[in-house]
């Protein structure tokens, strides 16, 4: 088994986000220094302030680390083109190009499962070909796997790729806090009449993999697919959701009716979430294989759904956005 705290100083990307904040949390519990860069600098927790998309002053975060982890991106169904390329892509190679100039050993890059597209064979592994559709998230995921993977072949610096399911836990802004507001208000009709399926990774699990992928040498120049080893229908998960709130289930309908509500809600109510993108997504059918980083890893996801669901319930209820007289 690998060791998953191995690395002595760790810097990552993202450092103030959900799952950047909840790497360093675990990284400094295992006694590694951390340094961090995030658009906001925040000096209690040795973050720095910067725009990765251009090269800065960031770049002094990366001084002396032996690992960089890449969690930067922008995340999304919608938005300008131009934009996911400048964070997604550039900014990307800028964080090669830092790591490397820093001396950094192993680079592990956050891609996601997005980057197979919304059509795949059930159970797909790392071996199945890339899917580029169109929309700009699922596009530029795949360019910036290439970026970091032709890093690695030029011996630039050793990379490993970890594409995460759907993360979910408590203080996730996709799948966990936005579903709970809009179910709560009674936005969120689900298409394909709930049977769209779903790959959950609790955010714990997710850090597991990455920590896993930052210290296995034999992680070097591969990707891995980490999600909780479960395969759900969207009704089943969203579903939990309903109940914390008091309701019996989330509203579903056929597709193109989903759809043709996504083209002009999410535009009338202000909310990016509630695209046709988003729709296409949750409407998806198929799961994704772990074995590969079950097999080099020894990664075993300890949270299954419904223990991450009893824990997101209990800090939903603490934070108020579940009300406590719910059941």
């Amino acid at each position: 088994m690998t060791d998953p705290s191995a690395p002595r100083h760790v810097c990552i990307t993202g450092a103030l986000g959900f799952i950047g904040g909840r790497l360093g949390e675990r990284y400094r519990a295992a006694g590694a220094r951390v340094t961090g860069v995030d658009l906001r600098d925040d000096p209690a927790l040795a973050v720095a302030g910067g725009d990765l998309t251009a090269p800065g002053d960031w770049r002094r975060a990366f001084e002396g680390a032996d690992l960089v982890i890449h969690t930067a991106a922008r995340v999304g169904m919608s938005g300008d083109e131009a934009a996911y390329w400048r964070a997604n892509c550039l900014a990307t190679r800028h964080v090669l190009d830092a790591a490397a100039a820093a001396g950094v050993r192993r680079l592990v890059h956050l891609s996601s499962i997005v980057a197979f597209g919304f059509d795949y064979p059930d159970g797909v592994d790392e071996r199945h070909p890339l899917r580029p559709n169109g929309v700009p998230y699922v596009d530029t995921k795949v360019a910036s796997e290439q970026a970091v993977l032709q890093a690695h072949a030029a011996g630039e610096i050793a990379c490993a790729i970890v594409r995460p399911g759907d993360v979910y836990g408590p203080g996730s802004h996709f799948w966990t806090t936005s579903p709970l507001r809009s179910i709560a208000a009674g936005r969120l009709v689900l298409p394909a009449m709930g049977e769209g399926q779903l790959s959950p990774v609790f955010v714990d699990d997710l850090v597991d993999g990455i920590m896993r992928a930052g210290a296995a040498p034999e992680a070097a120049g591969q990707v891995f697919t980490v999600t909780g080893g479960e395969t759900v229908t969207a009704s089943v998960f969203f579903g939990h959701y309903a109940r914390m709130l008091g309701k019996a289930s989330v509203p579903a309908a056929p597709t193109p009716l989903v759809l043709a509500l996504a083209a002009t809600v999410g535009r009338m109510i202000g909310d990016g979430d509630v695209t046709p993108a988003a729709v296409r997504y949750i409407a998806r059918r198929g799961g994704y294989s772990i074995a590969k980083a079950r097999a080099r890893l020894g990664y075993r996801p300890a949270v299954d759904l419904a223990e991450g669901m009893r824990r997101i319930e209990e800090w939903a209820r603490a934070t108020g956005l579940v009300p406590a007289t719910a059941s």
